[in-house]
C-alpha cells in the first residue's frame, strides 16, 4: 500500500469520525463524545495533511498552534456562556477568514495562468470568505452589545447590494477569464476581496437583533462552504467533505430557524424585522388592553407552592443574568414539593440556535426534562403555573392574535393558555427585538421584576426556609 493510499484512507477515516460526531451531537447525553470524536477526527485530518502537502518550515505551523490553542485555551477558560452567541459568530468569521487566505494564498503562488476551475474555486473561497468574515464581526457587535440591536436601514438599500452583488460576480469573471494573470487579474481580485467584505456589511446590517439565531446558523454554513471551496483550491478531500458536512447541517438548521418563526429566508434577510418601521403599532386588532400587574417573591413562592403542573419557559433574559443554575435548584425544590416541572424550549429562544438547551445543560437540568414547542403546547392549559424567564417574542399572543404585528403568524410557547404566567423581568421596556409583549398585559400574567437570578434565589429561599420550619 502507497503512500498516497495510506493518505487518503486516513482522510475517509477522518471523515467518518465527523459524521458520526455530528450524530452523536443530536442528544445531550452523547454530545460531549461526538464532539470529541469530530475534534479526534480533525486532529488525525491535520496530521496527514502536514504530512502530505509541502510544508515551508513546520516552525512557523508550531508557532501558529501555539498562538492559535493559547487563544483557544483562554476562550475557553475565560469567556462566559451568556457570551456564547457572540463566541460563534467570529469563530464563523475566522472560519470564513480562513478560507479567504488559502484561496488567496494559491493566488499567489508564483505560477503559470490559473485554470478556469482553479481561478472559480479561488473566487469563491474569497467571496464566501469574505462576506462570512465582515457578516460574522457585524453580528458579534450586535450579540455583544457593541452595536445596536435594531436593523440599520437606508434609502435604496437593496439597490446597493444589488449593485455589489453585480460587481462581485463582475469581477470573479473578469478573474476566471484572465487566469488571475495580467493587469486585469489582480485589479479584479483586489476588487473582488473588497466588494466581498462591504456585502458581509450590507447584508447584516438590516437583520434586527430577534433575528440573530437564524443569522448566526446562515454565518455558520457560510463558512462551511468557504471551506468546502477552499478544500477545491487546494484539492484536499477531508477538507471539501468537512465543509460539506458544515454547509448542509447549517442550511438545514437555518431552515428549522425560518420554520420555527414562520418567516422565510429572504424575509429575515430584507424586511428590516425590528425596526422602527415594523414595531410600530399598527392597526388595534387583536391588541391586547390591561395594564402590568407586579407580584413579590413572597407571593411568587405562594403561588409555586400550591402548583402542581410548572413549566418553565427560559429566554435570553436567563442567560443574561446567569441564572440556569438557581433555575435547576428551584425546579428541585418544586419537584420535591410534589410538582411535576417541564422546560418549554422555543427553536429561537436566545441568540443561538440551541442556546438555551447548552445553557440548561451547563446546569445539569435533565434532558428529559426539555420539551419542544409542539409537544408542550398541547399541555398547556393544565400548567397550573408558566414562569417565563426574559422570553419575549416566543411567548407574546400577538403572533397568533394582532395582525398589524411584525410576529403574526410566528409559532410560539402558548404560556398565556397557563393558569397563572409569573413573568422575569428587568424593567418594563420590550425585549430585544424591540416588540411589545401582549403577555404582559393578561389577566392571569404577574411580572416578577428585578434581575432573574436575584428573583429566583428570593423564591428558592422561600422554600428553604418552608423546608427548615
Amino acid at each position: 500500500m502507497n503512500t498516497e493510499t495510506l493518505i487518503n484512507f486516513a482522510y475517509i477515516v477522518a471523515s467518518i469520525l465527523f459524521i458520526f460526531g455530528l450524530k452523536m451531537l443530536g442528544r445531550q447525553s452523547t454530545a460531549r463524545r461526538g464532539n470529541m470524536l469530530s475534534s479526534g477526527g480533525m486532529l488525525l485530518a491535520v496530521v496527514v495533511t502536514l504530512i502530505d502537502q509541502q510544508v515551508v518550515t513546520f516552525q512557523w505551523i508550531l508557532v501558529g498552534l501555539g498562538i492559535g490553542g493559547a487563544i483557544g485555551l483562554a476562550c475557553a477558560r475565560l469567556i462566559k456562556m451568556t457570551s456564547m452567541p457572540e463566541m460563534v459568530a467570529l469563530l464563523n468569521g475566522f472560519g470564513g477568514l480562513a478560507s479567504l487566505l488559502v484561496g488567496w494564498a494559491e493566488y499567489a503562488k508564483p505560477g503559470d495562468t490559473l485554470s478556469t476551475f482553479t481561478g472559480t474555486v479561488i473566487v469563491l473561497a474569497v467571496f464566501i470568505g469574505g462576506i462570512t468574515f465582515t457578516g460574522s464581526l457585524y453580528a458579534f457587535g450586535k450579540l455583544s452589545g457593541k452595536l445596536s440591536g435594531k436593523p440599520v436601514l437606508f434609502g435604496g438599500q437593496q439597490i446597493v447590494n444589488g449593485a455589489l452583488v453585480l460587481g462581485l460576480a463582475a469581477a470573479g469573471v473578469l478573474f476566471v477569464i484572465n487566469g488571475g494573470a495580467g493587469a486585469m487579474g489582480p485589479n479584479a481580485f483586489y476588487a473582488l476581496l473588497a466588494i466581498a467584505f462591504i456585502l458581509g456589511i450590507t447584508l447584516v446590517m438590516p437583520i434586527g437583533g430577534g433575528d440573530m439565531p437564524v443569522v448566526i446558523s446562515m454565518l455558520n454554513s457560510l463558512s462551511g462552504l468557504a471551506a468546502c471551496a477552499a478544500g477545491f483550491v487546494i484539492l484536499n478531500n477531508v477538507l471539501i467533505v468537512a465543509g460539506c458536512l458544515v454547509g448542509t447541517s447549517g442550511v438545514i438548521l437555518t431552515i428549522i430557524m425560518c420554520k420555527a418563526m414562520n418567516r422565510s429566508l429572504a424575509n429575515v434577510l430584507f424586511s428590516g424585522f425590528g425596526s422602527d418601521a415594523t414595531t410600530a403599532a399598527g392597526s388595534s386588532e387583536g391588541q391586547i388592553q390591561g395594564e402590568l400587574k407586579p407580584i413579590s417573591a413572597e407571593d411568587t413562592f405562594a403561588v409555586l407552592e400550591a402548583a402542581r403542573e410548572v413549566v418553565v419557559v427560559p429566554g435570553y433574559g436567563m442567560a443574561v443574568s446567569q441564572a440556569q443554575h438557581v433555575v435547576r435548584e428551584l425546579a428541585e425544590m418544586l419537584e420535591n414539593n410534589g410538582a411535576e416541572v417541564r422546560f418549554a424550549i422555543h427553536p429561537v429562544a436566545g441568540r443561538m440556535p440551541g442556546h438555551m438547551n447548552v445553557l440548561l445543560a451547563e446546569a445539569n437540568v435533565p434532558y428529559e426534562q426539555l420539551v419542544e414547542m409542539d409537544s408542550v403546547n398541547p399541555q398547556m392549559p393544565m400548567m397550573d403555573v408558566a414562569i417565563v424567564i426574559g422570553a419575549n417574542d416566543v411567548v407574546n399572543p400577538a403572533a397568533a392574535r394582532d395582525k398589524s404585528s411584525p410576529i403574526y403568524g410566528m409559532p410560539i410557547i402558548n404560556a398565556h393558555e397557563a393558569r397563572t404566567v409569573i413573568c422575569l423581568k428587568r424593567g418594563k421596556g420590550a425585549g430585544f427585538s424591540g416588540i411589545e409583549n401582549q403577555l404582559f398585559l393578561l389577566e392571569n400574567t404577574r411580572m416578577l421584576y428585578g434581575d432573574a437570578k436575584a428573583s429566583l434565589q428570593a423564591v428558592a429561599s422561600e422554600f428553604k426556609a418552608m423546608a427548615e420550619a
